[in-house]
């Protein structure tokens, strides 16, 4: 990449001298963040100046290539001011400058990665422009974190595997990984703006532009190139308010199709390694599910039991899985939550378990027909009571029907405990402990032993208690998500027929009741008296005529 800066004090009528570039590269935003794995080989940026003649500069500069500045070269000139192996390097390099005729440049010069004001101006990095502003205890701690380019070693996939976390991490493991650690190369490209003959006085020293290239091969260069855009200007303080412009132009040279098409088999060639390196960490162990078949996985977690009646509640649930359902071996179908104290949340005593289980199961698809169609596995769950003489009480039961539809999913479901009349029933319950409990907890809907057309819960009488809260995040796997459309349709009839199912059993209570209804009016009717009918017939008809 080439800059050209256009430096010169400029008068209220000064123009400047930006020359159009040719770029080699498209052109760029506001931020300019071009992912390049690395800088173009002959890579420069030159600036330009404007009149008075004496004044304007143009200069050419490549990526990390170090232009003195007068405050550098009367500093390093001295071998007694030289304290590093840097500071040496630069003492020898400004010696060789001097004997070959002096420094090109005068007021363009450049700060590389390694340099002092580099560190000092990540350091010194403010979040707003304000004068007064004051660093955080945070942002203090990690200016010393600097994002650099490391040495990383390769690693075999079982070392990686054996050490994906580590127990004991050294301050250094710790500073290094505290934020995304993306090493970053920086360059600035500098204006001495002091007045002429005045030179190398560091409160004269202006950024003009700032580059950075990072690990992932993005170059962001800050401001933009400046194109057709007007050149930049720089107002200075002071009684003379001297107006500086300059332009930022791109004369890269514009990379051959041969070389090209070499960088993009060897970025292929490179990415196809790291691809098997991935596929190395992960590995080949995944479960192939069969056609027309459906997986169901689900993480869920029991968020919290509210509105019961004593402390100390926890919660057992277990998992129906419906006939053409089926786990794993090793899946656990059942679980039983921590005991867990109530708290008081505005009106209600709230009791937060918080407690993760998983569910995988699968389905497999028989006969087409409707009445083959399984149905959706249940979830029965009970919430029981514990006190300090370890007298345990049943507070509720409840089920709850594994959604159909993929992603998250929160319910809060009701729960309702079975009652004596009397009030021996409710003493014994209170000193004692104890109640009444279900023997088949599946009776919370229809048992999956029950083979009658009806089932009569007459004379069985229940009291509503307190909810429960789940939280789910539900998966679902299946070939079919990923052929045709026509299979696919085919699976998602079988999903909405299977996801409905859970709503038929309301559905058909309200019919049912529906029913049941009108046959009562009607055997009241027919055991009227037919006179009574026949008048309130004829009364009515009477009240229809005008």
């Amino acid at each position: 990449m080439r800059v050209v800066p256009c430096t010169a004090p400029a008068t209220p009528c000064a123009t400047c001298a930006s020359g159009s570039a040719s770029s080699a590269w498209p052109r760029p935003g506001p931020s300019c963040r071009r992912p390049r794995h690395r800088p173009p080989a002959g890579s420069s940026w030159a600036w330009r100046s404007a009149p008075p003649p004496e004044e304007e500069e143009a200069a050419e500069v490549g990526w990390q290539e170090k232009l003195f500045s007068q405050f550098e070269v009367d500093l390093y000139r001295s071998e007694s001011a030289c304290q590093t192996p840097l500071d040496r390097q630069y003492h020898e390099e400004i010696l060789k400058l001097e004997k070959a005729g002096g420094r090109k440049n005068h007021r363009i010069f450049t700060y590389t990665d390694h340099d002092r004001f580099t560190n000092l101006e990540e350091h010194c990095l403010k979040v707003t422009d304000s004068d007064h502003e004051v660093p955080s205890y945070l942002a203090e701690r990690m200016a010393n974190v600097r994002r650099r380019r490391q040495d990383r070693r390769p690693m075999e996939a079982s070392a990686l595997k054996s050490k994906i976390i580590t127990w004991e991490p050294t301050e250094e493991f710790i500073k290094n990984n505290h934020v995304i650690n993306t090493p970053v190369q920086t360059m600035y490209i500098m204006g001495d703006l002091g007045p002429y003959g005045k030179l190398g006085h560091r409160e004269y020293e202006h950024v003009l532009c700032t580059i950075k290239v990072d690990g992932n091969g993005v170059i962001t260069v800050k401001p933009d190139f400046t194109g057709s855009k007007g050149a930049y200007r720089i107002e200075l303080d002071g009684e003379k308010r001297e107006v500086w412009k300059y332009t930022i132009e791109n004369v890269s040279v514009q990379v051959q199709p041969e070389e090209e098409e070499r960088e993009q088999c060897v970025f292929r060639d490179l990415y196809g390694r790291h691809k098997e390196y991935l596929n190395g960490l992960v590995g080949s162990e995944f479960e192939m599910i069969l056609p027309g078949a459906l997986r169901l996985f689900v993480n869920g977690e029991i968020v919290s039991a509210q509105g019961y009646e004593y402390d100390n509640l926890y919660v057992h649930f277990f998992l129906e899985l419906p006939n053409q359902w089926s786990s794993p071996a090793f899946q656990q179908l059942s679980g039983v939550t921590q005991t867990c104290a109530t708290k008081t949340v505005g009106w209600e005593n709230m009791a937060y378990f918080c407690y993760p289980f998983t569910l995988d199961m699968f389905f497999t698809q028989g006969d087409e027909s409707e009445d083959s169609l399984s149905q959706w596995p249940v979830l029965y769950f009970e919430v029981l009571s514990l006190d300090f003489w370890q007298r345990y009480r049943v507070e509720g039961y409840g089920s709850l029907v594994l959604p159909a539809s993929p992603g998250l999913h929160v319910l809060t479901i009701p729960t309702w405990r079975p009652v004596e009349l009397g009030t021996v029933a409710e003493l014994r319950r209170f000193f004692i402990g104890g109640s009444p409990e279900l023997e088949d907890i599946t009776y919370v809907r229809i048992p999956s032993t029950f083979k009658g057309e009806r089932l009569s819960r007459f004379g069985f009488r229940t009291e509503t208690t307190g909810s429960v809260t789940f939280r789910l995040y539900c998966l679902q796997q299946s070939k079919a998500f990923l052929e045709t459309s026509a299979l696919r349709q085919r699976m998602q009839s079988v999903l909405d027929r299977l996801g409905d199912f859970s709503q038929q059993s309301s559905v058909y209570d309200v019919l049912e009741a529906f029913q049941r209804a009108r046959r009562r009016m009607q055997e009241a009717r027919e055991s009227l008296p037919q006179d009574l009918i026949s008048t309130s017939a004829s009364t009515a008809h009477q009240l229809q005529e005008p």
